[in-house]
């Protein structure tokens, strides 16, 4: 298994953690607000910020796989060279998108690492932060297969298995 894999594997672990985490806090806080009237502050501060990253890091997932909704139908209906064009801008438009959200994050770096939350007292850049790694990892994504349709190289439709010659089941 490649190092990439295996980061794609623990980002994975990240997730399944932050979606029970956040799963736990909220159930704990129901059952203690309506069976005993209380709850606990943090929980609902953190199960907000856990939800954040989930989304965030889950993009850059959905992004290895392919797994983004995508309104395919006018690509999947013209020819292979003005396909290969369309999807060389579309992952364009994906990774400018990214360039942008990456500059505005750290331009407001400073601002969220003085903001503070009022109820865990941490930093908001742990909470925004996460738009870094986000914007960097899909934005090279899509940098990579902008030039991968750009050359050739990559020819078919995000999401749509590569058949090899052995599978294909002649019928007569």
């Amino acid at each position: 298994m490649r190092l990439i894999d295996h980061f794609f594997r623990a980002l994975e672990w990240v997730l399944v953690f932050l979606l029970a985490g956040m799963t736990l806090m909220v159930f704990a806080n129901v059952v203690l607000r309506y069976g005993f009237g209380s709850g606990i502050d943090i929980s609902e501060e953190l199960s907000r910020f856990f939800f954040v990253w989930l989304i965030f890091l889950g993009a850059i997932v959905a992004m290895r796989r392919n797994m983004h909704m995508g309104f395919d139908l006018v690509v999947a209906t013209v020819s292979p060279p003005v396909r290969r064009v369309l999807l060389t801008l579309a992952n364009g438009a994906v990774m400018g998108v990214c360039i942008l959200i990456l500059v505005g994050t750290l331009q407001q770096f400073h601002v969220n690492a003085t903001n503070i939350a009022p109820v865990t007292r941490m930093p908001m850049i742990w909470v925004f932060g996460v738009l870094i790694p986000m914007s960097a990892l899909v934005g090279l994504m899509a940098g990579l297969r902008m030039l991968g349709y750009a050359t050739g190289r990559l020819t078919e439709l995000p999401g749509q298995p590569v058949a090899a010659e052995s599978e294909i089941e002649v019928h007569k």
